[in-house]
């Protein structure tokens, strides 16, 4: 099950990367990029708009960064929280144990 997994993900990727090629390779129109105070110099219309998509994602993912962080800090919280309830019950079930005629 695991490498059908694989299989399917190294064609999913194939896919991904074949249509990124035939973007680039049809975008080949070099065109300045004006951002009102600057002007870049001129570049395929592909480098923009994949440069624009790897922004887009670090940005997302800085973005998401505080949630993951927060979540992350909760998640270990409860697992200690989880932890010493155990030991309490352990605890408490020897107890019981020791009590027993």
């Amino acid at each position: 099950m695991r490498w059908l997994k694989g299989v399917i993900l190294a064609i999913i990727l194939l896919a991904v990367l074949l249509v990124g090629i035939l973007f680039a390779v049809n975008n080949q129109q070099a065109m300045p990029l004006n951002l009102i105070w600057l002007e870049l110099p001129a570049a395929s219309l592909s480098v923009w708009l994949l440069g624009a998509l790897a922004c887009g994602v670090l940005l997302g993912m800085l973005a998401m960064s505080g949630v993951y962080l927060r979540l992350r800090a909760l998640l270990t919280r409860a697992q200690r929280h989880n932890q010493q309830q155990r030991k309490e019950l352990d605890r408490l079930r020897v107890q019981e144990l020791k009590e027993l005629p």
